[in-house]
């Protein structure tokens, strides 16, 4: 989760999000190499007491002022198509949950319907113990989550518009009344993540957090038998 001061992105606990995170980073990278030419070059100009008065055409400039900004693009649209294509790949799925959103609570559903295990996870009110958990962050029932394995999530909605977002798995979808959504997340290691409901709700939108623990298969399996 972030913290006072951070920077940077939240540590990554999927593929998709250090995806993302390697994105952000190569994309920063020429920014800065941009920018530090362009600022370079105008510092010379102001700086240079040289003019030509005869100087009306540069054809080999003009082209390589033309071509390079061409080839800068390139390289940022090129990673940035295929990380698009990632985000929606789903893969072949081990375990399938299915997240409802309500004014102002989530509801939880793993299985099919001859075998459907459900539940629904309010905020946690007045947490001041951090060893219980962060305030306004914290929920009574905890998504579960399996890592090693891909997993499926199928968002939807039963009243308004929702959006079930985690940064730190790197994923943020729409929950529509009378749409279901689908994204594919492969958690890396154990861990819990947190997340909150970020398309305006209503008047207790703020308070309705996500809350993604990620644990081994075995305990997984575990948890869905007690």
């Amino acid at each position: 989760m972030s913290f006072w001061g951070q920077l940077g992105f939240q540590d990554s606990f999927s593929a998709l999000s250090f995806e993302l995170s390697f994105f952000h980073d190569h994309t920063m990278f020429v920014l800065v190499l941009v920018s530090s030419f362009v600022g370079y070059m105008m510092v010379c100009l102001l700086k240079s007491s040289l003019s030509s008065r005869f100087l009306v055409e540069a054809q080999a400039l003009e082209a390589a002022w033309t071509v390079i900004p061409g080839l800068l693009l390139l390289v940022l649209a090129v990673p940035s198509v295929r990380l698009l294509y990632l985000l929606d790949e789903v893969g072949s799925p081990v375990i399938s949950l299915k997240s409802i959103g309500h004014q102002w609570y989530w509801e939880y559903e793993y299985g099919d319907v001859d075998s459907l295990i459900g539940f629904d996870s309010y905020m946690v009110s007045g947490v001041e113990d951090q060893s219980i958990g962060y305030r306004l962050l914290e929920v009574d029932n905890r998504c579960v989550l399996p890592y090693g394995v891909d997993s499926r999530i199928l968002v939807s909605s039963s009243d308004v518009i929702h959006a079930w977002a985690v940064p730190s798995v790197g994923v943020k979808v729409d929950a529509i009344p009378g749409r279901i959504n689908q994204l594919g997340v492969h958690l890396m290691s154990s861990g819990v993540m947190y997340g909150q409901c970020s398309e305006i709700c209503g008047v207790n939108h703020s308070f309705m957090p996500i809350v993604v623990e990620s644990v081994s298969p075995k305990v997984f399996c575990l948890w869905l038998g007690s």
